[in-house]
C-alpha cells in the first residue's frame, strides 16, 4: 500500500481509535496503523469493568468500552492496518513520509499530519533495582493480565505483588477469584499509588493485605521463583537495613507504573517533557513540532479511559484541521505542589473560549483551592475536597483574550479554608 491521506494515526487504543473517528468526521482521509491482530489496545485483555462511566454514563468492560468505537469505525472511511510496524517517519517539506513494515513487506505513505496514539509501557522489576538471578516468575501486572484473560492460564499459586498501581491492584483481586493467593501488596510510597475505589474494591472487600512503607530488595531462584526478600523503607524510600524478611512465594508480580511510549515521537524531534514522559504539547495537543499531534497516555498517563479517548478526539480533530501557519505561544507554568500540568503551551492563535487543562498534586491533601491566572490576573478558581497524585484531575478554563504573547498561564495551589 503507497499514497497520500491527510491524518495518520499510529496506535489502535482507545486514544487512537478516538483520533481516527474524530479525524473522519472532519472529512480527513485517514490511515490507522495497530502493530497488534485486533484494535483496542489494552482494552482487549481488561475484563473488568468500571470504563465508560463519564462517557456513556454506565459500567463497562474494556472489551465493550473498545466495541462501541470499532463499531462505529465500521461505517467510516478509515484505513485499517493491522499487523504493521511504523519503522521510520521521514519529513518532507510539506508532509511526513511513513515506513510500513508487515506481512505483505515493505511500503511508504504520505501524511499531511501524524497523530501519535502510541500508548505507553510496564516498568520492569530490573528498573527499579531489584536484586536477585533471573527465574521465572517474575513478570509485569500486565503480563498476568494478559496470561489470565487472553490465554486463560493461570501465572502463579502463591504471589506477592510490588507496587499499588491499578492494574496491580485488579490483579490482585483477579488472581483471587482464580483462587491464587496473594500475600499482599508491597508499596513503598506512605499512600496507594492507585484509585481508593480499586484499594476497596480489589484489596480491602478481598481481605488481602496492603502493605504501605515496603518494597521488594531480592529474588530468589534458579529456574522458578522460590522466595522474595521484603524489606521496609525509610523516608527517602531507601530499604532499612536488618528490616529484611523473606516470603516464600512461585511468582512476583510488578506493578510500579508506566512509561509513555514516545520513541517515534523523539525521531522525528518532538520535545518531551519530563513531568510527565510525553511531548510537550499546546491545548490543541500538537506538539512542538507542526503538524505532529500527541493524545492518550503517550502524551501523559491518565487513569481513566474516558479522559483517553477525549484526548484521542480533540488530537484526531485538530489534525484533520491542521493548515500549517506560525503558532503564537504562552507558556504553562504551574508551581511546586503541582506533579505536573497539561497542556505546557498555550497557542494563541488558535484560542476557543474553553480550554480544558489536566494536573496532578504532587502529594496527599486535603482541601485545596486551585487557582489560574493568565498574566497575573485570576481566570479560574475552584476548591477541591482533597487530591491525591494518583487521581487526575480535569478543569476547564477560559483564556481567550486573556494572553499576550509569550505571556504566562500559571496554576497555584494553597490550603482550603
Amino acid at each position: 500500500m503507497s499514497g497520500k491521506i491527510d491524518v495518520a494515526v499510529i496506535g489502535g487504543g482507545p486514544a487512537g481509535l478516538a483520533a481516527a473517528l474524530s479525524a473522519s468526521r472532519e472529512g480527513a482521509s485517514v490511515l490507522l496503523v495497530e502493530r497488534e491482530a485486533r484494535l483496542g489496545g489494552i482494552l482487549k485483555q481488561c475484563i473488568h469493568d468500571g470504563f465508560g462511566l463519564i462517557r456513556f454514563g454506565e459500567k463497562l468492560s474494556g472489551p465493550e468500552y473498545a466495541y462501541r468505537f470499532t463499531r462505529e469505525l465500521e461505517v467510516t472511511n478509515v484505513t485499517v492496518m493491522l499487523h504493521t510496524f511504523v519503522t521510520r517517519i521521514d519529513k518532507t517539506e510539506s508532509a511526513f513520509l511513513l515506513t510500513l513494515v508487515n506481512r505483505d513487506g515493505v511500503s511508504q505513505m504520505e501524511a499531511g499530519s501524524l497523530v501519535l496514539a502510541t500508548g505507553c509501557r510496564e516498568r520492569t522489576a530490573k528498573q527499579v533495582a531489584i536484586h536477585g538471578t533471573r527465574p521465572a516468575g517474575v513478570i509485569t501486572a500486565g503480563s498476568a493480565q494478559y496470561y489470565t484473560n487472553i490465554l486463560g492460564q493461570r501465572p502463579t499459586k502463591r504471589c506477592v505483588i510490588l507496587g499499588s498501581g491499578d492494574i496491580g491492584l485488579i490483579m490482585a483481586r483477579r488472581l483471587t477469584l482464580e483462587g491464587a493467593e496473594v500475600v499482599g501488596v508491597f508499596e513503598a510510597k506512605p499512600s496507594p499509588g492507585g484509585l481508593l475505589r480499586n484499594v476497596v474494591q480489589c484489596l480491602h472487600d478481598f481481605e488481602i493485605p496492603l502493605y504501605l512503607g515496603y518494597t521488594v530488595t531480592r529474588v530468589f531462584g534458579t529456574e522458578r521463583l522460590q522466595a522474595v526478600e521484603i524489606s521496609e523503607v525509610d523516608e527517602s524510600l531507601k530499604p532499612v537495613s536488618g528490616s529484611e524478611e523473606l516470603v516464600h512465594c512461585d511468582a512476583l508480580i510488578v506493578s510500579v507504573g508506566l512509561i509513555p511510549e514516545n520513541e517515534l515521537a523523539e525521531s522525528v524531534g518532538v520535545e518531551l517533557c519530563r513531568s510527565t514522559g510525553g511531548p510537550l504539547c499546546d491545548q490543541n495537543n500538537m506538539t512542538m513540532v507542526d503538524g505532529v499531534f500527541s493524545c492518550g497516555n503517550a502524551m501523559h498517563v491518565s487513569d481513566l479511559v474516558d479522559h483517553v479517548s477525549e484526548s484521542g478526539e480533540l488530537a484526531g480533530r485538530s489534525a484533520a484541521q491542521y493548515k500549517g501557519g506560525k503558532r503564537i505561544f504562552a507558556e504553562v507554568k504551574a508551581d511546586a505542589d503541582f506533579l505536573y500540568a497539561v497542556p505546557q503551551r498555550i497557542d494563541l492563535g488558535n484560542l476557543k473560549e474553553e480550554t480544558v487543562m489536566f494536573f496532578r498534586s504532587g502529594e496527599d491533601r486535603g482541601k485545596t483551592t486551585v487557582r489560574v491566572l493568565a498574566d497575573g490576573a485570576q481566570v479560574f478558581c475552584k476548591q477541591f475536597p482533597q487530591l491525591r497524585p494518583p487521581e487526575m484531575e480535569r478543569i476547564v478554563v477560559n483564556l481567550k483574550d486573556k494572553l499576550r504573547p509569550n505571556g504566562t498561564v500559571m496554576l497555584t495551589m494553597e490550603a482550603g479554608d
